[in-house]
C-alpha cells in the first residue's frame, strides 16, 4: 500500500520475493495474492482521493513553485481525459508513474465508478505478474528484479508507442472514410 502511494517501498521486490516463498511451500499463493491485492487496491485509493480532495488547493498554492500554471494543469487534464482510465491499468509496470495516475485521476475528477475498474483491473494484473515471477524463478528471484528494473521502462515505452501508431493509423483511416463519404455525399447531390 505505501509504495503505491509513493513512498520509497521496493513494491516489485517485494512481490516477487512473496512469489519466491510461494514457491517454497512457505505461503499460501491466494492469501499471498489477495493480500497484495488489497495493499494495491488500498494504495491507489488512497492516492485517488488525496487528488480528489487535496489536489487542486496544493496545486493552486504550491505549483507556482515548480512552473506548474492553470495552463499546463488544464492540458494534463484533457491528456488524462483522453489516456487516463487506461494508464491507470498500465501505469503499475512504470515506476515513478503509478505514484501519480491516481492524483491525476483525481484531480481531474474522474468518477470513482471509472476509476475503479481500470486501477483495480491493473492491480491484479500487477501483482499476478510480479508473484508469478518469483513462483517461477524460485532461487533465481534476484536476478529477475534486476532484468525487470532494467528493462521494464523500455518494454512499457515500445508497447506505447506501438499503441500510439495504431491509433495514428486507425485515426488517419477514420479521417480518410469520412473524407470519401462526404465527397460520395456531394456528387449525390450534384446529381
Amino acid at each position: 500500500m505505501l509504495g503505491i502511494v509513493g513512498l520509497p517501498v521496493p513494491d516489485e521486490t517485494l512481490l516477487v520475493f512473496s512469489g519466491y516463498l510461494i514457491s517454497k511451500g512457505q505461503w499460501h499463493p491466494v492469501l499471498a495474492f489477495g493480500s497484495a491485492f488489497a495493499g494495491s487496491v488500498c494504495g491507489i485509493s488512497v492516492s485517488y482521493v488525496l487528488g480528489r480532495t487535496l489536489g487542486h488547493a496544493a496545486v493552486e498554492r504550491y505549483g507556482r513553485f515548480i512552473h506548474l500554471t492553470p495552463a499546463k494543469i488544464e492540458r494534463v487534464h484533457q491528456w488524462f481525459k483522453r489516456f487516463g482510465n487506461w494508464l491507470l491499468s498500465v501505469g503499475y509496470f512504470i515506476p515513478g508513474v503509478r505514484h501519480f495516475t491516481a492524483l491525476v485521476a483525481g484531480m481531474s475528477g474522474l468518477e470513482f465508478r471509472i476509476f475503479a475498474p481500470f486501477a483495480y483491473f491493473g492491480a491484479a494484473v500487477w501483482v499476478a505478474f510480479f508473484l508469478s515471477l518469483g513462483y517461477w524463478f524460485g532461487e533465481n528471484w534476484k536476478s529477475i528484479i534486476v532484468v525487470t528494473h532494467r528493462y521494464t521502462v523500455p518494454v512499457i515505452l515500445l508497447f506505447c508507442v506501438a499503441l500510439a501508431i495504431l491509433w495514428l493509423l486507425r485515426s488517419r483511416a477514420n479521417r480518410r472514410a469520412k473524407a470519401r463519404a462526404s465527397l460520395a455525399t456531394q456528387s449525390e447531390s450534384r446529381d
